[in-house]
């Protein structure tokens, strides 16, 4: 079994084995403008690729070694397997090839034979190749077709732009591979999927395991839990089918004097080791995973975690890299950007129009960083763009459920896809299914349906609101009255906060999840560049900055706000870092501000 520190520099964090073999580097690589490839069979992996492109960096970016920004519906990838990465691979029957993610849809061949296809940009798909029929040794090639249509606006997106060149607040494309590409082996019967729910009233654990096949009589599945080293429940249980749920008692959760010693928060973010087997006939499977033993809720117009009040202090991160685009820049970069959330004094990340790599939510689990996670938006409204944010956001849940830093879910944002939706039924009622969707995979967090106004049934109603005079933002806050009349008519961005139909529940918190977005340029703005206001100097910058987040924190009918924004990001100049994420005051300066100290 690994031992947790393995966990640092895993591709996925949250399921690890012993051996994995890390596929990303250089490959064979060409675009394909007149879609020639699949006729001319490009799929057998006989042809090679003059172009050479580093993987999992889009080709849109310079970090790719390709860096053309053009749209290129379809793209081709091709690497032979080599005598190392299979050994690396490990021991076992099974031999699965895996991917962070690719955007937007793909096709795999192994050794000439179909082994994959899947559709959605932002979330991971396997392969098993040694149940292709085809024969995987030293130099069978791996080659993947993807299609990433820029002008398809019913395919979810983000904040990537439909246009050739990037304008106002959207950003270069970021297509094909960019998410880590590894191998590794299992035995024939192995462990797919880990989650895990907790009770901290009960005092129980609940692990929901699923295999790669239907057991067979006599396999079982054992877990233990342990935190330093300290053995804190173990269960075993037959396996009587692919989905197993085994149910942990954890007598110190009893503990009323040592119970909160357990949970994770903050200030202290507890990972509980999760060492699961699975004992079968075919071949023992056992891997490495964690838990936070934490609960997130809302009443009495607060957010509660553990039970008790927080006050919202979040910036809005893009996490966006001018060299790599939505793919990080590397593995330690995804690290300091938990990081430098931290040192600036906030408690939470509202990562924006993206699901990040799941590197970056295991290091927001082990420092504490509470995020918002929010699903790429598509820019139509019609059966397409319906079915593909649903199959995609279903897979963004099923992945990310199980991650203690995550507080909170964010289907929509600001009506995108949803453009009517207050005039159309059918887009109110997208609106409300999708929150209903949502609490239906995961009961444990609230969700927040359509983020800044127009919302549908929320468990967190949230404004957005760039006011930039600091003393009329704190009037709007000021009140029950005026909050009400803002909730209950138009909101600050002239949108109606509340969809036709929909009501605020007494108790649910008010978060203005947008606000401030200061350009500070001492020099002047650059060509293109922009923000919500403007400080030519430190100081101006310092001042208006603090003013408007006093505005907000001081107010005792907010439940708190999340800052625009974390860095710049190309022409959006009003990020607390510049794209290099060097700080535009002193650390201590901007932390003092956040902290409102």
């Amino acid at each position: 079994m690994p031992h947790a520190h393995a966990r640092d520099t895993h591709p996925r964090p949250r399921l690890v084995r012993p051996s994995w073999s890390s596929l990303d580097g250089e490959w064979e690589f060409r675009f394909d403008p007149a879609d020639d490839g699949l006729r001319e069979g490009w799929w057998r992996g006989t042809t090679s690729f003059d172009e050479r492109i580093v993987v999992p960096f889009p080709p849109e970016s310079a970090a790719s070694g390709i860096g053309n920004r053009g749209p290129h519906r379809v793209l081709w990838y091709r690497r032979l397997l080599t005598e190392k990465d299979l050994a690396a691979a490990g021991d076992g029957d099974r031999l699965l090839l895996h991917f962070g993610a690719v955007d937007y849809r793909a096709d795999v061949w192994v050794a000439g034979a179909h082994a994959a296809h899947h559709v959605g940009g932002h979330t991971p798909f396997t392969a098993d190749i040694s149940a292709s029929g085809a024969s995987i040794a030293p130099g069978a090639a791996i080659v993947v077709r993807v299609e990433d249509d820029a002008h398809d606006t019913s395919q979810p997106r983000g904040k990537q732009d439909w246009q050739d060149d990037a304008h106002v607040i959207w950003y270069d494309r970021t297509s094909g591979i960019w998410q880590p590409v590894w191998l590794e082996r299992t035995s024939a019967r192995a462990i797919d999927a880990v989650d895990f729910e907790t009770d901290l009233v009960a005092g129980t654990v609940t692990a929901a395991i699923r295999l790669s096949s239907q057991p067979s009589p006599g396999d079982e599945v054992k877990v233990e839990l342990r935190y330093d080293d300290e053995l804190l429940g173990r269960a075993r249980v037959s396996a009587l089918s692919r989905e197993v749920r085994v149910v942990l008692e954890l007598p110190a959760l009893r503990n009323g004097q040592a119970y909160e010693s357990l949970l994770w928060s903050p200030e202290h973010p507890r990972l509980i080791d999760a060492h699961v087997v699975l004992k079968s006939a075919t071949g023992d499977d056992g891997v490495l995973s964690y838990l936070g033993l934490r609960s997130v809720g809302w009443g009495g117009g607060a957010f509660l975690l553990n039970d008790r009040p927080r006050r919202i202090r979040a910036v809005l991160a893009q996490n966006f890299w001018p060299d790599s685009h939505l793919a990080a820049p590397s593995a330690d970069a995804l690290r300091r950007e938990v990081e430098l959330a931290l040192e600036l004094g906030f408690t939470t990340a509202r990562v924006h129009q993206k699901a990040e790599d799941p590197r970056f939510l295991y290091w927001a689990d082990r420092l504490g960083l509470m995020l918002w996670a929010e699903a790429p938006s598509a820019y139509d409204f019609d059966s397409h763009a319906i079915q593909r944010t649903c199959a995609e956001w279903q897979e963004i849940v099923a992945r990310d459920r199980s991650h203690p830093s995550i507080v909170v879910w964010v289907p929509l944002n600001e009506s995108w896809g949803i453009q009517h939706v207050s005039h159309d039924p059918r887009q109110r009622d997208f609106a409300e299914a999708m929150y209903r969707l949502t609490r239906s995979l995961d009961r444990t967090r609230p969700v927040v349906s359509n983020d800044g106004w127009e919302h549908a049934t929320s468990d967190v109603l949230t404004l957005h609101d760039y006011t930039t005079d600091a003393s009329a933002l704190a009037r709007s806050y000021s009140s029950d009255e005026t909050l009400s009349a803002m909730i209950h008519g138009i909101g600050p961005a002239g949108r109606r906060v509340l969809a036709p139909g929909s009501v605020h529940e007494p108790g649910v918190p008010v978060v203005v999840s947008e606000f401030g977005g200061i350009t500070y340029s001492p020099q002047g703005a650059g060509e293109g560049e922009w923000g919500y206001a403007t400080a030519d100097s430190a100081e101006t910058f310092e001042s208006h900055l603090r003013q408007l987040i006093t505005a907000l924190d001081q107010s005792e009918h907010l439940a708190g706000w999340c800052y625009t924004q974390l860095t710049d990001t190309m022409q959006e100049a009003n990020g607390l870092l510049d794209a290099a994420r060097r700080p535009k005051l002193p650390i201590e300066v901007l932390r003092s501000i956040i902290r409102g100290e």
